[in-house]
């Protein structure tokens, strides 16, 4: 693929998997093609008026729940043009992207059998390790940690050996909040720099008048 040389740098959104307790990067997965659209819903965490008192319904419990969705596409065929360059491509096509996304979303093998050796050996109680943290990463403006919620994966074609070439995928996150990890906690702090970032981002928000909105007082 070809770009015009006075072009600017094109920024990619992707994912990170950090170790939560050191921060130290363990993989990046950068996200082949940005996505057209991005989805972002958030849903109020407030004192409902049906609690009883009618004096707590402008107060909020804590942040939003913010849910993000994206579609991104995943396509071979530019490398498979240059396969002396590109044999991971042309021996397995899109599998060991989709792969580093699907790891995600399962506990690591070694995990299992661990656990497996626990159980065989009379543990009464397994705690499940924790894993990676996920960060969500969309601009320098937006690094959240999250959760995947959804996670869907159309493949779209095929080489001769049944490798997928180009797939798309839909996923769903869930922000991490002060609401989901302690404070103390490595992905707490993640959040609250992006809070503090949306806070600054509103101040310089020039802001409007009455006199815009048809009113001259209230």
């Amino acid at each position: 693929m070809t770009t015009f040389p006075n072009a600017p740098r094109l920024v990619k959104g992707g994912i990170v998997l950090i170790a939560p307790d050191t921060g130290v990067v363990q993989r990046i997965i950068a996200l082949q093609y940005n996505p057209d659209t991005l989805t972002r819903s958030l849903q109020i965490k407030g004192v409902s008026a049906e609690a009883g008192d009618r004096r707590e319904t402008q107060r909020l419990i804590g942040p939003p729940v913010e849910t993000i969705k994206l579609d991104a596409e995943i396509d071979a065929t530019d490398q498979l043009e240059f396969p002396e360059n590109n044999r991971s491509a042309v021996e397995l096509g899109v599998f060991p992207h989709l792969a580093a996304l699907e790891a995600i979303v399962y506990p690591s093998s070694e995990q299992i059998q661990n656990n497996d050796s626990l159980a065989r050996s009379g543990a009464l109680e397994i705690a499940p390790m924790e894993s990676l943290l996920t960060l969500f990463i969309w601009s320098k403006q937006r690094v959240v940690p999250v959760l995947f919620t959804e996670f869907s994966i159309t493949e779209e074609a095929f080489d001769t050996a049944l490798n997928p070439i180009r797939a798309r995928v839909s996923l769903g996150m869930r922000v991490l909040s002060v609401n989901d990890l302690p404070f103390s906690h490595r992905g707490n702090s993640l959040f609250m720099a992006y809070h503090q970032q949306k806070e600054r981002m509103a101040a310089q928000h020039p802001g409007g008048t009455l006199q815009m909105l048809g009113i001259t007082r209230i």
